[in-house]
């Protein structure tokens, strides 16, 4: 069976701006204020949406899991989701600010919108760690995947998919909301890969990573090259991948074209199973979720980083935050028992319901 290569987690992120705050001396102040912290922790977790399957179904009970662990199951999480509404987040953050609970783990709607609210933080002598998203502000943390490899493996793969055809036609580039600074991220490895090698004849920011708006996006695409011109699809994520293969239905293509992924949701590796689409991204939630909850256990009680984070990266406005990122996978249909299977993410029963069974049969998932 063929694997896909696992990418580096040593690679160290730098955004490369003017940064007006140090990591460091941040870090100091907060281990400075809760160096005496007595009794049980309670950690604020606030993720962005739950459009994404992943936040409800992964990140939350895992990272509830690891605090309680880590702190002999007497630590808590106060968890609030901001539906994709940055203004909320900035509520939900102060409110938790409000009710002093020791750390905050923050995945940001919008990176630059929640800097006022992670400064309200530090203020208030509460470290934070960046989850998932390079939040700005004086984050005292970072955690997530290295996102450039994301869209470099999505890339590598839609070429794989396209072979010698790559140039007969043109792609459309699905990419995710410019209100996250992952998104420029997976976009800009995705190009490294794919231009000069193909033609790209449409391409879109999505707002909000709706599938409704790339399915939106997908239709106008289709009207405006034609679709005997499209031979392939980059989809930045599996949600928008879902409303471009229902437009690309709906145009009444005989064959669909490869459409790449992320996430590893369900109906992605569904999907990846029949055929309708190439790949995702397996992103390992369980390791991301337990540095999370690792660096934020560790924050509340005062303490260095050094023996979680062996890296620093710089965001927009703090240089030098410790950090982790976390392997990424190509996921196929060749490798699902290897990656989503093995990792406990999705049982081989879930995926081969009724529906999916002839597939599953077909690739000798059981």
């Amino acid at each position: 069976m063929r694997r896909a290569a696992v990418a580096t987690a040593a690679t160290a992120l730098a955004v490369s701006l003017a940064a007006c705050g140090s990591a460091k001396e941040s870090g100091d102040k907060a281990e400075a204020s809760k160096s005496d912290k007595k009794g049980p922790i309670t950690v604020g977790l606030l993720l962005p949406e739950n459009q994404t399957a992943r936040y409800e179904k992964f990140d939350k009970p895992l990272i509830e899991k690891k605090v309680s662990e880590l702190t002999d199951g007497t630590g808590k999480v106060v968890y609030a989701n901001a539906k994709q509404d940055a203004t909320l987040q900035n509520q939900q953050a102060d409110t938790m600010v409000t009710n002093k609970v020791d750390v905050l783990v923050v995945d940001a709607v919008d990176s630059k919108a929640i800097a006022s609210s992670v400064k309200k933080a530090k203020e208030a002598g509460i470290p934070v760690v960046a989850y998932d998203r390079l939040a700005e502000g004086p984050i005292d943390a970072y955690t997530s995947f290295d996102n450039e490899e994301v869209g470099r493996v999505q890339g590598k793969a839609l070429l794989e998919a396209l072979g010698s055809t790559a140039k007969s036609g043109q792609i459309v580039m699905m990419n995710g909301a410019v209100t996250d600074p992952n998104a420029a991220l997976f976009k800009k490895g995705a190009h490294s890969e794919l231009d000069g090698k193909v033609n790209i004849g449409k391409e879109y920011d999505t707002k909000e990573w709706k599938p409704e708006n790339a399915n939106a996006n997908m239709e106008g695409a289709i009207s405006a090259l034609g679709k005997d011109k499209i031979i392939g699809v980059y989809s930045a994520n599996d949600s928008m991948a879902g409303g471009i293969i229902t437009a690309l239905k709906g145009a009444g293509f005989s064959k669909l074209p490869p459409v790449t992924g992320q996430d590893a949701e369900l109906a992605g590796v569904q999907r990846i199973v029949t055929g309708e689409q190439f790949m995702s991204v397996y992103k390992s939630y369980p390791q991301e979720a337990a540095v999370a909850a690792e660096m934020a256990v560790a924050l509340a009680k005062g303490e260095k980083l050094d023996s979680i984070a062996k890296a620093t990266v710089d965001s927009p406005t703090t240089k030098g935050v410790p950090s982790v990122l976390v392997p990424v996978v190509s996921l196929t249909k060749d490798n699902i028992n290897d990656t989503v299977i093995k990792e406990g993410i999705y049982t081989a029963g879930e995926i081969c319901t009724a529906k999916y069974k002839a597939g599953c049969d077909a690739i000798g998932l059981k």
